[in-house]
């Protein structure tokens, strides 16, 4: 049987506007160019260029310069008239104007030109000409080559790739012809490409080694035999197993050293390879003062042609459809402006207060790091966590010490013996600088660097050493030894 009741319900929904805003806060500054290029492309309202002042007009002689608001939650509908008294400059009256950076046109910067580069994929296609393929080796050298990662690996099944020649071109390669293709392909430039393990990256680097001196032949062994061994570095056993003395593994061994791991590694586009801050902080006066880096952003303003043509003076020129038309995007174009300009304020606020927070990090320097979490930010600032965490994902900020990603201020406490607490950031760096220092024929397990920094005052166990190497990438103390 059907029941009918009614309930009441207290919601909170964030309005479009307030999404847009969210998701512009959470954008890097090189997204943050992308968004508004794109939005320049679908609102015709929108356009480049510092704001304008309006022009006077009789039904409104008052109507004042238009300027950033510093909200983006107003309420247009107060302003909204009737659908036909709609005109452009009730809805300029709400002193909704453009967005422009802090940065003129005067400023002295220039981008430096980044040289062509030929790609990984390139380069092999040009020298596969050296390898008097025919026909049918060539297109599947190619296909082979396609697959290749960043790293120079074939990850792929060499046995897809083949199926996938011989149902396009309906011909029956064999995997043992492929194998023979793949192996001409490794010992292109550079030797080891399209290798598929690393095992194998390392012999094709061997076989093309002009010299085959008795440390090449140790070591093609190694790897060929005992590459279990070698990398667990059990060297009393390849030393037993070889009946070789501790020289003769240390120079096969330096040989190995010598071999590139990632053959395709060396070919990254410098234009991609590089950090762009989105705060600059420099201290001037005895003050620090934060800067947006929002010199590539370009200013915003709403179209004047368009404002136009909606005026009272030619209120009969446009078509209701087109009035209203021009209103919707009039209204996106003064929410998108507003959502910048209000991500901008947000940032600001919250690089500030990381700067007061962490004072003495951008006083002294790495080693006066203090323990600070998102909750600390957002009281100081009376804002909630979850805007502190959109601010901080993904940006970075340039320093006197360097460039550090805003989550590298945020760090868990360890608590000393005198009862004050230490990020645990300056305790990782302790437990790096114990294992540089100690000795490599006898690596320090944790239990030991946990002991030696609990000497230091640090209350710390040896599962918390284990888990700040895992998160730095150092091996366990078996894997660090050396010869």
């Amino acid at each position: 049987m059907l029941n009918i009741s009614q309930q009441q319900k207290l919601l909170q929904k964030l309005s479009p506007q307030q999404i847009q805003y969210l998701e512009l806060l959470q954008l890097p500054v090189l997204s943050l160019e992308q968004r508004i290029k794109t939005e320049l492309e679908v609102n015709p309202l929108l356009e480049e260029g510092q704001e304008l002042e309006l022009e006077q007009t009789e039904e409104n002689p008052e109507s004042p310069e238009s300027t950033t608001t510093d909200s983006a939650t107003e309420n247009s509908q107060d302003n909204e008239p009737a659908e036909n008294d709609y005109s452009i400059e009730d809805f300029m009256n709400d002193d909704t104007g453009g967005y422009k950076t802090q940065y003129t046109s005067n400023d002295d910067f220039e981008e430096l030109p980044q040289p062509a580069k030929v790609s990984l994929v390139e380069q092999l296609r040009q020298q596969l000409g050296l390898l008097h393929l025919d026909n049918e080796e060539h297109i599947l050298a190619e296909e082979i080559i396609g697959n290749i990662d960043d790293d120079g690996y074939l990850r792929r099944e060499l046995s897809g790739i083949v199926d996938d020649v011989n149902l396009t071109y309906s011909w029956n390669i064999t995997i043992e012809h492929a194998e023979a293709v793949l192996k001409k392909i490794q010992k292109l430039d550079p030797p080891g490409i399209g290798s598929r393990t690393l095992k194998e990256c390392l012999l094709v680097q061997l076989d093309v080694l002009e010299t085959n001196s008795k440390d090449v032949e140790i070591a093609r062994t190694i790897l060929e035999k005992l590459y279990d061994e070698f990398t667990r570095k059990h060297y009393d056993e390849i030393i037993k197993t070889l009946g070789i003395d501790r020289e003769q593994l240390r120079s096969a061994l330096d040989v190995i050293k010598r071999l590139n791991p990632k053959p395709g590694e060396g070919t990254i586009d410098e234009s991609h390879n590089y950090i762009t801050p989105d705060f600059l902080v420099q201290k001037l006066d005895d003050e620090f003062v934060v800067t947006l880096n929002d010199r590539s952003v370009p200013p915003l303003r709403i179209n004047k042609s368009y404002r136009d043509l909606i005026s009272r003076k030619k209120r009969n020129v446009a078509s209701s459809d087109t009035r209203d038309f021009i209103r919707k995007k009039f209204e996106a174009a003064k929410w998108f402006i507003n959502s910048i300009h209000q991500r901008r304020e947000t940032m600001l606020k919250v690089m500030r207060a990381i700067i007061e927070l962490q004072y003495d990090f951008f006083e002294h320097g790495e080693e006066y790091l203090r323990p600070m979490i998102y909750k600390d930010v957002a009281e100081r600032i009376e804002m909630d966590i979850s805007t502190i965490s959109r601010v901080v994902n993904g940006k970075y900020v340039q320093t006197d010490y360097g460039v550090y990603e805003l989550r590298y201020f945020f760090s868990e406490s360890i608590e000393t013996e005198s009862g004050d607490g230490i990020s645990n950031k300056h305790v990782k760096r302790l437990i790096k600088e114990i294992i540089e220092n100690e000795d490599p024929n006898k690596p320090l397990s944790d239990d030991k660097i946990a002991a030696m920094v609990r000497e230091k005052g640090i209350n710390i166990a040896r599962r918390t050493v284990a888990k700040y190497r895992e998160q730095m990438n150092i091996s366990v103390a078996r894997l660090r030894k050396k010869l």
